[in-house]
């Protein structure tokens, strides 16, 4: 059994360590022998990079900033818990979770991305073949952001005539004023439509139900003031008609039938039955039709209702959209830059010779290992096979 130096032992990492530390001087050793290639080629590089960057169109970007509309709290509110019912039907048309959020996709839509690519003529400018090409490369150069702790929205366009650039960004803030103008957004504007389009339902019933009533039999003259004056008019006829019926008989009880008395009234109850008959004879040829006279009186007074209950609404909800108004407040308005955005001539350049430097420095050491590997190709047999 054979003893193991302590010694020999120790002796053994010692080594180890000196053969790694010799592959690190080896290291160093390739690349300082190399070393005015890797100084050299990296600034060289840096150096064209740099040239290049005065043969690139200089790109200006302008910014504009906006405080999108403050939806308030309407005063419509407590003319709407005094309808019941139809508040109801109004109050699920309200409440928009982010208003800001929405008015950054408008902005973004393809109905506003359209009008700036027809008004600025970008397809031509772009060298676009197709409207969605030229979309594509529009959303490159707009950038549409919300910020998190001020909430102002920012538009940010990149263009290669500074001027172009201001245009398009504050052209962003004019398509979103036109957007929320022609879109019911806000909680007043819904509130105007839905009322704008019942008023406009009830005003067709409500002529349908004057139509049905005035087809009753009764005088449209009168319809036309108040058709309860109609129906009165009718009942207080035929009670003048019993009243002078009864003053006759009283009267003929003493007086005789030549009597000057009674010939006047006798003349004023022919005319009055004559009135009577000619009322009743109008309505005789609608007798299915006056039937239900109570039915349609009743529903041309609830549509009559409605009308004027709408029209209130419409009204209020006209006054606060107006006071509302959607009103975009801009902060900056886009102005053309004065000095050029990109490209960034000391970062290309500075890039450019980080990332030379490291390919050169891989280069030498594959190809140093790659000399070693040719001069000397019984090592690595060897190596394989001790494993």
């Amino acid at each position: 059994m054979t003893q193991v130096n302590p010694t020999q032992a120790q002796v053994v990492p010692t080594d180890a360590q000196g053969e790694d530390g010799i592959e690190l001087l080896d290291l160093l050793t390739i690349l300082a022998a190399r070393w005015r290639l890797l100084v050299i080629a990296p600034i060289a590089a840096g150096a064209i990079a740099l040239c290049a960057t005065y043969l690139i169109a200089p790109t200006y970007t302008a910014k504009t900033t906006f405080l999108p509309p403050q939806q308030q709290q309407s005063s419509a509110a407590s003319a709407l818990a005094s309808l019941g019912a139809l508040s109801g039907l109004a109050g699920g048309i309200s409440g928009i979770k982010s208003p800001s959020d929405q008015y950054v996709a408008l902005m973004q839509s393809v109905n506003v991305q359209d009008r700036i690519i027809d008004q600025f003529k970008l397809m031509e400018a772009y060298k676009s073949k197709y409207r969605f090409e030229a979309r594509k490369e529009l959303e490159q150069n707009v950038r549409i952001a919300l910020g998190k702790k001020d909430g102002l929205i920012s538009v940010e366009a990149d263009s290669k005539d500074p001027k172009m650039a201001a245009d398009m960004a504050n052209q962003h803030v004019a398509e979103l004023r036109r957007l929320t103008g022609e879109l019911a957004l806000t909680e007043a504007q819904q509130r105007r439509a839905f009322f704008e389009g019942e008023l406009k339902r009830t005003q067709l019933k409500l002529a349908d139900a004057q139509r049905i009533l005035q087809s009753s039999g009764f005088n449209p003259g009168a319809l036309k003031i108040e058709p309860k004056v109609a129906a009165e008019g009718y009942a207080t006829l035929r009670a003048q008609i019993t009243a002078t019926e009864v003053r006759l008989q009283t009267m003929r009880r003493g007086l005789a039938e030549t009597a000057p008395e009674i010939q006047q009234q006798a003349t004023l109850l022919g005319a009055l039955r004559a009135q009577l008959s000619k009322l009743e004879a109008t309505s005789a040829n609608n007798n299915s039709k006056d039937s239900d006279y109570i039915s349609r009186y009743r529903e041309f007074k609830y549509q009559e209702t409605l009308f004027e209950l709408f029209s209130k609404q419409f009204e209020i909800a006209r006054l606060d959209e107006s006071r509302e108004g959607a009103v975009i407040q801009v902060v900056d308005v886009a102005t053309p830059a004065e000095w050029k955005s990109k490209p960034k001539r000391a970062s290309i350049a500075a890039s450019t010779t980080v990332v030379t430097f490291f390919a050169f420095v891989i280069w030498v050491l594959v190809g140093n290992f790659w000399r070693k590997a040719k001069a000397e190709p019984a090592k690595a047999p060897r190596q394989n096979g001790s494993r």
